[in-house]
């Protein structure tokens, strides 16, 4: 039984690190994005010191509006992702509870165990 727990502890965990791995990955993407659009927003004011600056404007307007939706986009994705992993990190604090009493116990709880797998269970398939 040790085992299984073990193997279901394994899952949440490798899920947990994915998840990690790829809201690591994004925000990357987006500070440098971030980065370059604060380059070229200097550079266009640097240039725009004389004439012509009507067209920079607007264009530097319309990158922008592009960053703030973006940005709220990851901001909802990240929100998201943090969500995810608070709820792993539950299941698994669940998960090493079960180990820890069934382990310690040696499965003597009767009425703990059950009626805690069955909580489980249902709190698995409403996600």
């Amino acid at each position: 039984m040790a085992y299984d727990g073990e193997r279901v502890d394994g899952q949440v965990l490798d899920q947990l690190e994915t998840i990690l791995r790829h809201v690591a990955e994004e925000l990357t993407g987006w500070r440098t994005r971030a980065l370059k659009a604060e380059t070229e927003l200097k550079e266009s004011g640097a240039r725009g010191g004389a004439g012509g600056t009507a067209k920079p404007d607007l264009e530097a307007r319309g990158r922008v509006a592009d960053l703030e939706q973006e940005n709220k986009t990851l901001r909802q994705r990240v929100e998201a992702a943090r969500l995810r992993v608070h709820d792993l990190l539950s299941r698994l604090t669940f998960l090493e509870e079960q180990a820890r009493e069934s382990g310690g116990n040696g499965g003597g709880r009767a009425a703990g165990g059950p009626g805690a797998a069955g909580s489980a269970g249902v709190a698995g398939g409403a996600q």
